[in-house]
């Protein structure tokens, strides 16, 4: 029988970076997002995996450049509310789907299973490391600007990682 574990949001996060002007990273997270989990053991290796972020949740700590991530020429947060991710394992090299701006593709993900461990209140946790990378441009999310010494303003390849911690229903 599966056990269900559900995303304790306030000990995990989702976060993207962007390579700027060729010559440096931007960083970004999503502040609201979701997840659960089904699995028959401990190992996670046949888990069931969904997760649900929220683009309007997009922070970048600069609050022109998160209007124009949430615009049309990005995520398209008022079309497109969501971004989803789904799996079938949650340990080691993982396969997913993941849906942008109404596109679905696969991604690639490296997860680093933590561990399992009791919480202080008796609640059983397991943690995950996870990071991967996809192409804006797969997902539509084509704008840009040449830059004068050559090069664009983004790159096209956007690394996404992040710290999950499930509490066992």
């Amino acid at each position: 029988m599966a056990t269900k574990w559900n995303l304790d949001p306030t000990h995990s996060e989702i976060m993207f970076s962007v390579k700027h002007m060729m010559i440096s990273k931007v960083k970004g997270q999503f502040n609201t997002f979701s997840a659960e989990l089904e699995s028959e053991d401990e190992t996670f290796k046949n888990a069931k995996v969904t997760a649900t972020v929220e683009t309007d949740s997009v922070d970048t700590n600069n609050t022109d450049r998160d209007a124009h991530l949430k615009s049309a020429e990005f995520f398209n947060a008022e079309q497109h509310p969501a971004i989803t991710f789904s799996a079938n394992s949650l340990n080691g090299d993982v396969t997913g789907e993941i849906t942008i701006n109404g596109v679905t593709k696969p991604i690639d993900l490296d997860v680093d299973f933590g561990g399992i461990n009791k919480d202080p209140w008796g609640n059983t946790k397991a943690g995950f490391s996870f990071e991967g990378k996809i192409k804006r441009s797969d997902f539509g999310l084509n704008w840009n600007a040449a830059l004068e010494t050559g090069g664009v303003l983004v790159s096209d390849d956007v690394k996404v990682f992040g710290e999950l911690q499930f509490v066992k229903a």
